[in-house]
Order: structure tokens, then C-alpha cells, then sequence
């Protein structure tokens, strides 16, 4: 019994290496990566969605290009199975190795901190140029592609900025602007399509 628990223990020290080495941050090339902001249409007549009891409202088509500055990945909860992934984008000087090498980012409770000792850019140019990001995959294959994203990467994502809401009355609103900051603030993506792109 003894050594059945050492091997089972041994087992899940392996798998915690692995995964960590998988998802082990990038060191990107330097200077300004993703150059623009995120590109958004709004919708005056959405359509709607169905995800298990879960209804999606379309609200904007979303296209951007960002370099993955952190990614939190969830597996327990209400929303886990809706919303299994995280991720803290930035685009312009914060899409830059040097900006960023001055700024601690870390995620928790689906929110995004971030601290700095001396600012590297403005406070506001921060707040407006990152965004902690909710991902929806639209099928197995984007939410298998979600899976392969490391910290450092420059990534492409295509989809829609939804309203999640069921018929029990839980509801979660997506922001529609990146000048907003603390709770709502964050995108809810109805991510389409995924791609990593060379810098």
C-alpha cells in the first residue's frame, strides 16, 4: 500500500512538471509586438447561442491580435465548463518585453492584477492597452487550441462579445470598451478562431 501511494505520488509530481513545462513562459523578441488595438464591430441586432442552459447574446464581432501576458485556467466552479480559460492580453507598449519586464501580472478569482514599483508608461496606458479576457470556446477544436497557449505568445483571436445569461437569472456581462478597469471591466469572447502568429 505503501509504495502504491509513493508511485501515485511520484505519478502526480511528473504530471505537475509536465504541465509546467508545456505551459512555461515564451521570451519574446523585443519591442512592440502587437501594434494594434483590438478591432470591434457592434452588433444592433445580435444572434443567440446556445451553450447547455446557458444562452450566449452576440453583441460585437471582435478581432485582435495580442501577446498573452498571463493565462489562468479553470476546472471547478458554475462557470468552468462555460469559461475554462483566462487570458490577460496586451497589445501596444504593452505588448513590449521591456514595459513589461518592469510590470508583476498575476490573475486570481477571474481578475487580473498588476503592480508596478515605478511606472514604465502611464497608468492609463496600461489600464487601456490590457484586458484580463473570459474565453468561450466555440467548439472542442479552439478549446484544444486554447490549451496549447503559453505566456509570451503573440496570438490571433477571431469571435463575438457576448452575454451570458441562464434561466435561473444568472446572468454575466461582457465589457464593451478597454477603457473601463475593475469588476465588469473584463471581455466575455466567443473565441471562434485561434491562431499563433510569428512575430
Amino acid at each position: 500500500m505503501r509504495q502504491l501511494l509513493l508511485v501515485a505520488a511520484l505519478l502526480l509530481l511528473l504530471l505537475g512538471a509536465m504541465m509546467h513545462w508545456r505551459h512555461r513562459p515564451l521570451h519574446a523578441v523585443p519591442g512592440v509586438l502587437a501594434a494594434n488595438v483590438p478591432e470591434q464591430v457592434d452588433l444592433d441586432h445580435g444572434n443567440q447561442l446556445q451553450r447547455g442552459n446557458v444562452t450566449l447574446a452576440t453583441r460585437a464581432h471582435f478581432d485582435l491580435t495580442a501577446r498573452v501576458l498571463s493565462r489562468k485556467d479553470y476546472s471547478w466552479g458554475e462557470d468552468a465548463d462555460l469559461i475554462p480559460m483566462d487570458l490577460v492580453l496586451g497589445w501596444g507598449r504593452m505588448s513590449d518585453s521591456d514595459v513589461l519586464s518592469k510590470i508583476d501580472i498575476s490573475q486570481s478569482a477571474r481578475f487580473y492584477h498588476w503592480q508596478v514599483q515605478q511606472f514604465p508608461i502611464p497608468r492609463r496606458e496600461i489600464e487601456t492597452s490590457s484586458a484580463n479576457m473570459h474565453m468561450i470556446p466555440a467548439d472542442e477544436s479552439v478549446k484544444q487550441q486554447l490549451a496549447q497557449v503559453r505566456q509570451g505568445q503573440l496570438v490571433h483571436i477571431e469571435g463575438f462579445l457576448v452575454d451570458a445569461s441562464r434561466a435561473d437569472g444568472w446572468h454575466w456581462h461582457t465589457s464593451m470598451t478597454r477603457d473601463d478597469t475593475g469588476a465588469g471591466a473584463c471581455e466575455l469572447i466567443y473565441v471562434e478562431s485561434l491562431d499563433i502568429v510569428t512575430p
